[in-house]
C-alpha cells in the first residue's frame, strides 16, 4: 500500500476534529473531552461515571477527573447512587444544560463545515461506515 495508511488517516482526522472542537469551544471554557461528557449527559438519565466512561470511550479515571472539574465549574452535579454506595451519578445543572446547549450548536456547525466537501449520499455512507467501524448501531 502506498501513501498514508487507513490508521494514519483516521488518527489525522481525529486530531483535526479534536483541535477544531477545542478551538471552537474555548470561548465557553470547554475542552473536547469536557464537551463529550456534557453532551453525552443530555441523552443519558443520571449515568454513573462508569456508564459514562463506557459510553464515551474514555477511561473511568479520566471521566472522574473531568466530572470533578465540571462540578467545580458548576456545570454538573455528582450525586450518590442510591443503588450502589460506591458509585456516583452525574447530572447536568441548569447552567450546565445552558452551556451544553450552546456547545452542541457550535459543534453541529463545525461538523457541517467538516462534512461540507461531501454530498448528501457520501455523508450518509461516511456516517454509516463510521458506525460500522466503531461497531455501534445508528440512531
Amino acid at each position: 500500500m502506498s501513501g498514508p495508511t487507513p490508521g494514519f488517516l483516521v488518527w489525522r482526522l481525529s486530531m483535526k476534529w479534536r483541535v477544531a472542537v477545542d478551538r471552537a469551544l474555548a470561548p465557553l471554557g470547554l475542552t473536547h473531552a469536557q464537551y463529550s461528557l456534557l453532551a453525552s449527559l443530555l441523552g443519558l438519565d443520571r449515568p454513573s461515571q462508569r456508564r459514562l466512561a463506557d459510553h464515551t470511550g474514555l477511561e473511568p479515571l479520566y471521566v472522574s477527573k473531568l466530572a470533578r472539574t465540571l462540578e467545580v465549574a458548576g456545570l454538573l452535579d455528582r450525586l450518590p447512587d442510591p443503588a450502589d454506595t460506591r458509585a456516583v451519578q452525574l447530572v447536568l445543572t441548569a447552567r450546565g444544560r445552558e452551556v451544553t446547549g450552546q456547545a452542541v450548536g457550535i459543534v453541529r456547525e463545525l461538523m457541517e463545515q467538516l462534512l461540507a466537501p461531501l454530498d448528501e449520499g457520501r455523508r450518509a455512507a461516511f456516517v454509516a461506515d463510521l458506525h460500522a467501524l466503531l461497531d455501534i448501531s445508528q440512531p
